[in-house]
């Protein structure tokens, strides 16, 4: 007989399960309490949600807040959104799904030895990049300069937009009704800030540590996996990255240990220790900030945690270094300017095609602004954001190549 399933009520003991053995979330809340630090984000605590819901018997808020997001159409639509480059460039190469993923790791584990909220951490991290165009940076640069008589773009802020209006799942609101912590830090501002939208937001000051903690978890992310895959594609070359400090200590270390190894695994071990070895610094760093500022409480961190998360200025200097080399070798290449150009083309002419004409665009979309007073250029806008690069292609030929079915 199974003693695991003798215990749990389970079919070794005849019956049908006990309460009593289930974690129930207002136990997951009590061991927050406990476990966590007195500063970090209690879900039992939450400022709550827009819209008044019913609490789930076993999950915490933070954790419904992260299976929504992992629900949502924008998250399934990253796996085919450009990190770098466009999806049919390669099937190795990071996805905004992936770098999402990527990112999400090094925040729970972040959060997890700061004695922070990983739920909350992981939430964040999930939804940071819903409201990105296609084609990666360059396609947010250019919706930013196609919406400039009309507000502007800016991915943080489609992402709150997204997840507050345009995921439409639940009977009774738009948008997912996420809570105010990851509302937040969805945003993610790292200064003193007036947040958008008096409604939603009722604090003024420093976001939470977790927030803050998604914001540095991305950078560790993109640096390493751009390095990655530049080496893959061959628009990065070792020999290049040898002057860089931050690269060439970590892939020391691993020659070192590994003199006999292949160079894809050499490149593999160097990302794996650079990536330890930032997080490491942040752990330390983050420590000693928390320390020094006396953070004792929430309030504590909303008053004086400006840049409470952070490098070491060692590190920071060496990072700063790394990023000027993938901006200048990696995104100015030739091969990814040219992907960014014809990216330009497309979200330009696609933009210009439904601001001429409206009624192309899909009546089950334009169905969801029926009740609301939007200019057609934010429509517009919300249509071509939530679009992934493979969609973007095939929409630009159905409207463009008159050989092609519509």
């Amino acid at each position: 007989m199974d003693p695991r399933l003798s215990a749990r009520g389970g079919p070794a003991s005849g019956g049908r399960g006990d309460d009593n053995h289930m974690l129930m979330r207002k136990e997951l809340e009590k061991q927050e309490d406990q476990l966590l630090a007195s500063y970090a984000s209690k879900s039992g605590a939450s400022l709550g949600r827009m819209h008044k819901e019913e609490e789930h018997p076993y999950r915490t808020r933070f954790q419904r807040d992260r299976d929504r997001i992992i629900h949502s159409r924008a998250f399934r639509r990253l796996e085919y959104k450009t990190q770098v480059f466009v999806n049919h460039e390669g099937d190795y190469y990071r996805t905004r799904l992936t770098h999402t993923l990527e990112v999400a790791q090094i925040a729970r584990t972040t959060a997890k030895v700061l004695r922070l909220n990983e739920d909350l951490a992981e939430a964040i991290s999930l939804a940071h990049d819903l409201g990105h165009t296609p084609f990666g940076h360059s396609g947010q640069d250019v919706m930013n300069a196609l919406m400039k008589d009309f507000g502007g773009f800016e991915h943080n802020r489609q992402s709150l937009r997204v997840v507050t209006l345009l995921e439409e799942r639940y009977p009774h609101f738009s948008g997912l009704n996420l809570t105010y912590e990851v509302l937040e830090g969805i945003t993610k501002h790292s200064t003193q800030y007036d947040m958008p939208d008096g409604s939603i937001f009722k604090r003024e000051g420093y976001p939470s540590l977790e927030a803050q903690i998604c914001n540095l978890a991305d950078e560790i992310a993109y640096n390493n996996h751009d390095v990655d895959d530049g080496l893959k594609s061959g628009m990065l070359e070792l020999v290049d990255l040898a002057k860089i400090k931050l690269w060439d200590l970590n892939f020391k270390k691993v020659k070192k240990l590994y003199p006999k190894a292949l160079p894809g695994v050499l490149i593999s071990q160097t990302v794996r220790f650079l990536i330890n070895f930032l997080v490491s610094d942040l752990i330390n760093e983050t420590t000693k900030n928390i320390q020094k500022k006396k953070i004792k409480s929430i309030e504590d961190v909303r008053e004086k945690g400006k840049g409470c998360v952070s490098f070491s200025a060692e590190v920071r200097k060496m990072n700063v270094e790394l990023k000027r080399f993938l901006f200048t070798h990696l995104y100015k290449h030739f091969r990814v300017l040219r992907m960014a150009d014809k990216a330009e083309r497309i979200m330009r002419d696609l933009f210009y095609a439904y601001q001429k004409n409206m009624q192309i665009i899909p009546p089950h979309f334009l169905s969801t602004y029926e009740h609301l007073k939007e200019p057609k250029e934010r429509i517009i806008c919300d249509y071509i954001a939530g679009m992934t690069d493979r969609f973007a292609l095939d929409e630009y030929k159905k409207l463009f190549d008159p050989h092609e079915r519509v």
